[in-house]
């Protein structure tokens, strides 16, 4: 029989209270009603709720719940349209640039000094499934899941590499690949990876770490208790990555290697160019803390976050569409003819490894999060509540110089984030875009397509480990014809 436990009875069979020092605690900080219930809990469940709440760091949780409600409905500086000298446009690069950056990326890979870094904690919950959403298939004829295309991505990077500094690629130099997880998709994206034998790659270069929970609260703060005996918590946002990339010792990990960038995405984008070395020799060269891969906004209603400039002469930075006054949504810049706010953030990034030291420090001690209004399971069932949240852009306002990136969205941009039936950004919204790119890389590498359907319905799928973005196709694809829908590999 389970002896009582020092939360359980006393010797007389009366329940005990709740731990002094402990309760003590939680009312400096307004969140005693955490105890609310503890005379109907069993011991276990008393046992329970004291861990969950001595495993919370209550003094930084409550200073990021009263600066992110006092920081609510506060006048924001003004923004201003970024300038266009921090953009590189698709149209003003020459070919001699790219190919130059090409080159200065594919040295700095077989150096070692590019890391990956990839934001994975989502489940795909709005595709209809729980699974992490780098498991899900988007129905390309290769039905490689979105991690497989990543990884085969980097594979063909590291080959590049190597080929381009003519080192043997079975000793030249690994790019390393720091996967991001959530409590939710932790264990069964380790698994996934494991199960398809990490790829193709080697597991000692991918590191899995996860990102942090913080309690759910109501409107004036108080903690939403999601079980009588469990505070009611959720992700800290794709912005938890710099206090965990900190909290996890991995920004040591990455000086050890020698890795001086590091490339940041979203797994839902099924053309991510993950560790592009264009991209790459574009940051190196113009040698800058922080970039962003940017694309035009296609319409002004559409909902993306847009780059601006925060005050005169101040940080760029990321308003979110939510938050875009109508008017300047919708305004346009008369001598460019394109909206005045118009580069969207798609979650592209590189950073240099010193300034991601610097923000994990400037974030955590920032401790304004954005608070986003929320149906939270409760002990009342569900109820209207704030979720806590930091966002990979609130870096950028830290980074003393900045560079933005113009690529093409139906080159670089086909995002897998709704249940198809849905009206955009589906998996087969995606895999449309990823047929269509590589059907134009085939016909320009002399190849010829059949079809029984229509092609603006179907197309090719070359394989990463073929091409990494159409070039050295020609000796597979010349002169010969492919039957639509199929996938291209050696």
């Amino acid at each position: 029989m389970r002896e009582p436990s020092s939360v359980g009875f006393d010797g007389n069979g009366v329940v005990s209270p709740p731990p002094q020092a402990l309760l003590e605690r939680l009312k400096d900080y307004g969140q005693e009603d955490a105890f609310a219930l503890w005379y109907e809990l069993s011991p276990e469940e008393r046992d329970l709720l004291v861990k969950d709440i001595e495993s919370l760091d209550l003094s930084r949780i409550d200073r990021i719940i009263r600066c992110s409600l006092r920081s609510q409905g506060l006048p924001a500086a003004a923004i201003e349209p970024v300038p266009e000298s921090s953009v590189s446009t698709v149209e003003e690069r020459s070919q001699e640039e790219r190919e130059r950056w090409w080159k200065m990326g594919l040295k700095a890979i077989s150096d070692g000094k590019l890391a990956v870094l990839l934001l994975s904690g989502g489940q795909g919950t709005r595709l209809g499934s729980s699974d992490p959403k780098g498991c899900f298939n988007i129905g390309l004829p290769s039905g490689k899941s979105l991690f497989q295309l990543q990884a085969e991505r980097i594979l063909c990077a590291q080959r590049l590499a190597a080929q381009a500094t003519n080192e043997n690629s079975a000793s030249s130099a690994q790019i390393h690949w720091y996967i991001m997880t959530s409590p939710f998709t932790d264990e069964a994206t380790r698994k996934f990876f494991e199960s398809h034998k990490f790829f193709g790659l080697e597991a000692e270069q991918v590191t899995f770490f996860q990102q942090g929970t913080i309690p759910c609260v109501s409107k004036d703060g108080r903690f939403i208790m999601e079980t009588p005996y469990r505070v009611a918590k959720a992700p800290d946002g794709n912005g938890g990555v710099y206090s965990a990339l900190k909290s996890t010792k991995l920004l040591e990990d990455m000086a050890s290697k020698g890795i001086k960038y590091i490339d940041c995405y979203g797994v839902d984008n099924a053309l991510v160019r993950v560790a592009d070395p264009t991209f790459l020799g574009y940051f190196i060269d113009k040698g800058v803390s922080a970039a962003a891969k940017v694309v035009r906004k296609a319409y002004p209603q559409e909902k993306v976050g847009v780059f601006v400039r925060r005050g005169k002469g101040g940080p760029l930075t990321v308003v979110e569409y939510s938050e875009l006054d109508q008017s300047l949504a919708s305004a346009v810049n008369q001598a460019t003819g394109r909206l005045r706010f118009c580069w969207s953030n798609v979650c592209l990034h590189m950073f240099t490894l010193d300034f991601l030291n610097q923000v994990a420090n400037g974030l955590e001690k920032d401790s304004v999060y954005h608070l986003a209004e929320k149906k939270i399971p409760s002990i009342h069932g569900y109820t209207m509540g704030l979720k806590l949240e930091q966002f990979i852009f609130d870096a950028f306002p830290y980074a003393p110089t900045t560079a933005l990136f113009e690529v093409l969205r139906e080159e670089e941009f086909a995002p897998v984030k709704n249940a198809n039936g849905s009206n955009v950004d589906t998996p087969d919204s995606a895999k449309l875009l990823v047929l269509r790119l590589h059907t134009r890389w085939v016909v320009a590498a002399g190849g010829f397509l059949t079809h029984s359907v229509p092609l603006y319905a179907t197309g090719v799928e070359v394989s990463p480990l073929c091409s990494y973005a159409g070039e050295n196709l020609e000796p597979i694809c010349r002169g010969r014809t492919f039957h639509a829908p199929c996938e291209i590999t050696f």
